[in-house]
């Protein structure tokens, strides 16, 4: 339906949140193409200009990417993650998968200690979508289901600062993975993450941190571990 028309500066913030809301709760995943500038106008009943002036303030703070000739993409769920993806972008990818490893051994732990039969049900079900994933072939969906399961892990920790700190991260991570898999998936590079989801059902929390942290990494200067993986 229409928004209601108060006053501009009024309505140029109720129609920031609007499309926010839509970027937060999922409607616009990270990397989908928002409607164009026409089709918002004739969504929200509001004029071009107002429209216009939204998605330029969300693309400020790093919500959206307007890209000339193809359209505006969400590229963050949040402000902070879309500091954080400007910040990160050019970062060393040894640094980012010693990151990701840290944060994930230490969610595993925790994890291990507090899942709940709801958690490991979540767990199970994105691990098998993990693998159906993979066997497609297809990078892309391969990434998504695999940051999609991970994000799962560190939910289960419990620890809402560092899920939220992890989720804040989740752009920087998924581009990195990106580059990690490559184009072309590889049977050779593909990591099980079944003994980590048996680490965290059975409670043992040592081994849930230690099996997060020792996934291999790969980078475009060959194969590395994770620093605390051996």
């Amino acid at each position: 339906m229409p928004l209601s028309h108060p006053r501009r500066s009024a309505l140029s913030e109720q129609v920031i949140a609007e499309l926010r809301n839509q970027i937060t709760s999922g409607e616009w995943p990270v990397g989908s193409r928002i409607p164009t500038e026409p089709e918002l106008v004739d969504q929200l009943g509001v004029a071009r200009n107002t429209v216009r002036e939204a998605v330029r303030a969300l693309a400020h703070n790093g919500l959206l990417d307007i890209r000339q000739g193809s359209g505006t993409y969400v590229v963050a769920t949040s402000e902070l993650a879309g500091v954080m993806h400007r910040r990160f972008a050019d970062a060393d990818p040894r640094h980012i998968a010693e990151l990701r490893s840290t944060l994930e051994s230490a969610a595993a732990k925790l994890a291990a200690e507090r899942r709940t039969e709801k958690d490991l049900r979540q767990l199970d079900t994105l691990l098998a979508r993990r693998e159906e994933a993979w066997r497609t072939g297809d990078a892309e969906p391969f990434v998504a289901a695999d940051a999609t399961f991970h994000m799962a892990v560190v939910a289960a920790s419990h620890n809402d600062v560092m899920t939220a700190m992890y989720a804040d991260l989740g752009e920087v991570l998924r581009d990195w993975l990106r580059a990690d898999v490559g184009a072309e998936l590889n049977p050779e590079t593909h990591m099980d993450h079944t003994r980590l989801v048996d680490a965290i059902r059975a409670g043992d929390a040592e081994a849930a941190a230690a099996e997060a942290a020792s996934y291999p990494f790969l980078c475009d200067r060959g194969r590395f571990s994770a620093p605390s993986g051996g």
